[in-house]
C-alpha cells in the first residue's frame, strides 16, 4: 500500500486560452495566438472545450470524481483587452464566477496569472522582451490580487518560462516563429523571472493571505553515453533549461556555474544577456518569499555531443520518430532505445520526475513545497461506448506518482499533483488530435465522457493512496 501525503491534493489542470474558447465573446481582446492561428487555418481555437459557458458543468464533474484542486488560469485579454488600460467588466464578472463555482464545489483553484497568452498589443510592442510589458504584467496582476485576492489561496506568476521562450524563439512553432534564437530565448527568460519576483513581491508587500509561486517545466538531462562530450551536452541543456531558472528562483542570482555555461552558449550564438542591478534585488526579495514550486513534467531527454549549427523539427502531427532538437553549442536530444516514447516522441520515463524532484530538494534547500502541476499522457484517444479505455493513459500517470511517491519518501515535501488535463483541450501545436483529458470531449457537442482513467482517478483520490 502506498499512502500518499495526508491533505495531498488530487487535481486536474486547464488553461484560459486551451480550455474557454469564446475567444471574441463579451469584450475579449486579442492574444498572440488569434491572428496567427487564423493566418496557418489549421488549428480553430475559438471553441476549444467551451468551458467558458461550461465551467459549471466541468467543476461539478471535477468534484464528482474526487478532485479537489485545480488549475485554472485568467486570460489577460478577457480582463484588459488592449493588455492596459480599460477594464473589461464582463471578463471581471466571468472569473468572480468561475472562482466562486470552484469554491462551492470544494475544488481548491489555483489561478496562473499568464498562460501563454500575451495581449496582442504587448505582443507587438516585444512580449517578454519589453520592459512595458513587464510593468504591464505587474499592472494587471496588482488588479487581479485586488479583485479576488480575497478567495484565491494559491497564485501561479507564470506558466512555464522556458517552454514559452522555446516555442517564441527557438523551436519557432509560438508566434513570433523566430528559429535558434538562442540569445533571445535567454533574455526573455531573465526578464520573465524578474517580471515574476516583482509580482511575489507586490503581493507579499500587500499581504494578502494566501500562497504564490512559479511553474516550471523541469525536464531532466542524460546523457546518452558516458562520454566526457555527451556528459557535457546533458548538463549544458539542463544548465539552459532548467538551472538557470531555478537559480533565479530559488537564489535570486545565477551561481557562477551556471553563469559560466550560459555566457559560453551566448558567445557560441552571438549573444549577450543584459541584466540591471535592481534585477537581482527582486530576485532575491523572491527567492527568500516565494511559497511553492510547480513542476511540470512530461519527459526527460538524452543528449550526445554535436558541433553543427541549430536543426530543429517539431513532431506536431503524432507522426512518430520524426523529431530533431539539435542546439548549436549545447547538445542533439536522441533516442534512448530502452525508453519507451509516445506517438510524439516524447520519452516516457518517470525516474526523470522522481530526480529532478530530488535535485531541487538537494540543490535548493530553502525551497518550501513542491506541486507536480502538470503531468500526463497525450494520445490518439477513440471514444466507444460513451468511454475511452485509455489503460496507456492509466498506466503513465501511475508511474509518475510512483515516482512522486519515491520522492517524498527521499524527504521531498510534495504536496499535491494536477493531471493535464481536466478534460480534453485545445493544443498550441496539435490543434484537437492530441488528447489528454480524464473526460472524452466531442468537440463537434462539446459533450463530456468520462473516460477510465477518470474512475481510476477517482478511486485512488477517495482512498488517498495509489492503486
Amino acid at each position: 500500500m502506498q499512502k500518499f501525503p495526508e491533505k495531498f491534493i488530487f487535481g486536474a489542470a486547464t488553461a484560459a486560452y486551451q480550455a474557454e474558447g469564446a475567444t471574441q465573446t463579451d469584450g475579449k481582446g486579442k492574444t498572440y495566438w488569434d491572428d496567427y492561428l487564423k493566418e496557418q487555418g489549421t488549428f480553430d481555437p475559438n471553441t476549444a472545450s467551451d468551458f467558458y459557458h461550461k465551467y459549471q458543468e466541468d467543476i461539478e464533474q471535477a468534484h464528482a470524481f474526487g478532485i479537489n484542486g485545480i488549475r485554472i488560469s485568467i486570460a489577460w485579454t478577457r480582463i484588459f483587452p488592449e493588455g492596459t488600460g480599460k477594464v473589461n467588466e464582463a471578463g471581471v464578472k466571468f472569473y468572480h464566477e468561475l472562482i466562486d463555482a470552484c469554491l462551492a464545489q470544494g475544488v481548491e483553484p489555483f489561478v496562473t496569472l499568464h498562460h501563454f497568452d500575451t495581449p496582442y498589443p504587448l505582443y507587438k510592442k516585444g512580449d517578454w522582451l519589453s520592459s512595458e510589458m513587464i510593468d504591464a504584467y505587474v499592472a494587471f496582476s496588482d488588479f487581479c490580487f485586488k479583485e479576488y485576492g480575497r478567495k484565491v489561496n494559491y497564485w501561479i506568476t507564470i506558466n512555464e518560462p522556458w517552454s514559452v521562450v522555446a516555442g517564441q524563439y527557438i523551436i519557432g512553432h509560438f508566434p513570433p516563429n523566430i528559429h535558434y534564437d538562442i540569445p533571445k530565448a535567454i533574455q526573455s527568460m531573465h526578464n520573465m523571472m524578474v517580471a515574476h519576483a516583482r509580482v511575489v513581491k507586490l503581493y507579499k508587500e500587500q499581504a494578502y493571505s494566501g500562497e504564490i509561486g512559479i511553474v516550471h517545466i523541469l525536464e531532466s538531462k542524460y546523457p546518452i553515453t558516458q562520454s566526457i562530450e555527451d556528459q557535457e551536452a546533458a548538463a549544458r541543456e539542463h544548465i539552459l533549461a532548467n538551472q538557470f531558472m531555478l537559480d533565479a528562483t530559488f537564489n535570486g542570482r545565477y551561481s557562477n556555474e551556471v553563469m559560466g555555461i550560459v555566457e559560453d552558449i551566448l558567445m557560441k550564438n552571438d549573444g549577450k544577456l543584459k541584466t540591471e542591478p535592481s534585477d537581482f534585488e527582486y530576485l532575491s526579495y523572491a527567492a527568500e518569499h516565494i511559497d511553492f514550486l510547480g513542476i511540470n513534467y512530461y519527459a526527460s531527454h538524452f543528449l550526445k555531443a554535436y558541433d553543427g549549427d541549430s536543426l530543429i523539427h517539431h513532431n506536431g502531427t503524432g507522426e512518430k520518430g520524426s523529431s530533431v532538437f539539435a542546439l548549436k553549442g549545447i547538445g542533439e536530444r536522441v533516442n534512448n532505445p530502452l525508453i519507451p516514447t509516445t506517438d510524439w516522441d516524447w520519452p516516457i520515463y518517470p525516474q526523470g520526475l522522481e530526480d529532478m524532484l530530488v535535485f531541487v530538494k538537494n540543490t535548493y534547500p530553502n525551497y518550501k513545497k513542491i506541486y507536480v502541476t502538470e503531468n500526463g499522457m497525450g494520445d490518439k484517444d477513440i471514444l466507444m461506448d460513451e468511454t475511452v479505455q485509455d489503460d496507456a493513459r492509466i498506466d503513465y500517470v501511475r508511474q509518475h506518482l510512483a515516482a512522486i511517491l519515491k520522492a517524498v519518501e527521499q524527504g521531498v515535501n510534495v504536496q499535491g499533483y494536477f493531471i493535464w488535463s481536466l478534460m480534453d483541450v485545445f493544443s498550441w501545436t496539435n490543434g484537437y488530435n492530441k488528447r489528454y483529458g480524464l473526460f472524452y470531449v466531442e468537440f463537434e457537442t462539446q459533450q463530456r465522457y468520462p473516460k477510465k482513467s477518470a474512475y481510476w482517478y477517482k478511486a485512488m483520490a477517495d482512498k488517498n493512496e495509489l492503486l
